[in-house]
């Protein structure tokens, strides 16, 4: 039956409902509030080197929370008031609202790796861990993998109070020559990927002592070197999907079926440069620092220092939005170079809905954007008891849009503050870790060697 055509006179009335169908539609910001902190220092305390978060990570349920920490432990947090079901009547029994949020204990914490030396290369390698993740949980039993720069190790955690044992399962060793900067599970629940600067790799967790050599960019000859891979992440549901980001600012999509080396890429995503823009930081600040699939699969998120970036996995012509991070710091990349603080590889996440992303920055400060259409949110928080007392007046919005290596040699340098935007910023308390929980508007934050979580 063909549709008759609209009378002028309904048509104010259509455009009107739809303009306030698109208003309610449009959700509103989050008002963040202080939930927990462990770790927390007294004023004037010195900090442990050892003691400073480098990896965290919710499991896929939200009820269990990993860190990691330069010492090389793995410390390990459970939700409690997930199953206070009861309680929870009882207050929406009540007249006034609920406001709850998830709660965490310790749980239980363990030695990952220790400090190392290759023989081979006369290096040392710390016990630092970079990255963590959860694997499917068996029998009450919490499994997890756990990597510093040359060693993954498969984990077991059983027990339940006070009593937990971890035991580690499998050592997957020997088969990077650089430092491993991702790891990631797939979606079958049997295999993984790790990454380092010039290879991907394929792993059965089950087979410890052989991997597969999924991707290669290293050249015959290093000098012909121009491009390194940064991040590595599987796609959340496709277990032949995975991207890889580089030092360049592009993100590739490849498909595991397509050939057992996956030199050709499905799908390439980058911004090319505005012309005459280009500059001796351009390539340093559009390095990708991390990437991070929306949980349906259909967006990838990518930091780099500037900026956030917003990508359609169907459609490859630029990003869809654009959040700005780091714009006001653009008139001191001069300074940020000479105390290598343009190299920081900050992290980035997204909201379970997708609704929102999230990154860290300077003076333990971490933006949350706003990244529905039409959206303005955003909203600058510092990772302290206190977290709105820092709130820009004019926050940075989004930009909506349809369309030389990190490795290189630093220079250190005494500067840790740096001036910009008529504020002062502490270059040293750098928030790079932070984690968004899979299905409530909560995310956990690393300042030093604290672990904040903020509630909404």
């Amino acid at each position: 039956m063909e549709r008759e055509p609209m009378s002028s006179d309904d048509r104010p009335e259509a455009a009107a409902a739809a303009a306030a169908e698109s208003v309610q539609e449009q959700p509103q910001p989050l008002e963040w509030r202080f939930a927990q902190v462990f770790g927390e220092r007294a004023a004037g305390e010195d900090v442990q080197e050892v003691d400073i978060i480098s990896a965290i990570e919710f499991d896929k349920s939200g009820d269990h929370l990993a860190t990691g920490d330069r010492g090389g432990r793995v410390v390990l947090f459970e939700r409690t008031d997930s199953g206070d079901s009861a309680s929870r009547r009882e207050l929406e029994g009540q007249d006034y609202p609920v406001a709850r949020h998830p709660e965490f204990r310790y749980r239980t914490e363990f030695q990952s790796h220790e400090p190392e030396f290759d023989y081979l290369k006369s290096l040392e390698i710390e016990e630092k861990i970079n990255k963590i993740k959860w694997c499917q949980t068996t029998n009450n039993a919490l499994f997890l993998l756990s990597t510093n720069d040359k060693t993954i190790k498969y984990w077991k955690v059983t027990g339940q109070d006070l009593n937990h044992v971890a035991r580690c399962r499998r050592v997957y060793a020997h088969a990077h020559d650089y430092h491993i900067n991702s790891i990631s599970n797939n979606s079958d629940g049997e295999t993984f990927i790790s990454a380092d600067d010039l290879r991907i790799n394929l792993w059965n967790l089950e087979i410890s002592n052989q991997s597969f050599n999924i991707v290669d960019v290293k050249p015959a000859n290093m000098e012909d070197l121009t491009e390194v891979i940064t991040c590595a992440e599987f796609h959340p549901t496709h277990c032949n999907t995975l991207a890889y980001s580089s030092s360049k600012g592009t993100i590739r999509l490849i498909d595991l079926r397509q050939s057992a080396l996956c030199d050709n890429h499905a799908k390439l995503f980058e911004e090319h440069d505005a012309p005459g823009s280009r500059s001796f930081f351009t390539e340093i600040i559009a390095s990708v620092s991390d990437i991070k699939f929306a949980r349906d699969g259909r967006y990838i998120l990518s930091r780099d220092y500037m900026t956030l970036k917003l990508w359609d996995l169907n459609m490859d012509s630029g990003p869809v939005a654009t959040f700005q991070v780091h714009e006001y710091l653009r008139p001191k990349l001069c300074d940020l170079y000479e105390n290598d603080s343009i190299f920081d590889k900050f992290e980035c996440c997204l909201s379970g809905d997708g609704l929102r992303v999230a990154t860290g920055s300077y003076s333990n400060l971490f933006r949350v954007f706003g990244c529905a259409p039409g959206s303005t949110e955003a909203s600058t928080l510092e990772a302290s008891r206190n977290p709105m007392r820092h709130q820009v007046s004019n926050p940075a919005r989004p930009t909506r849009t349809l369309t030389s290596l990190t490795r290189a040699v630093r220079r250190g340098g005494e500067n840790t503050s740096v001036e910009a935007n008529g504020n002062s910023y502490d270059l040293s308390t750098k928030l790079l870790h932070l984690a968004w929980h899979p299905t409530e508007n909560s995310i956990a934050c690393a300042a030093a060697n604290s672990l904040y979580m903020y509630c909404a």
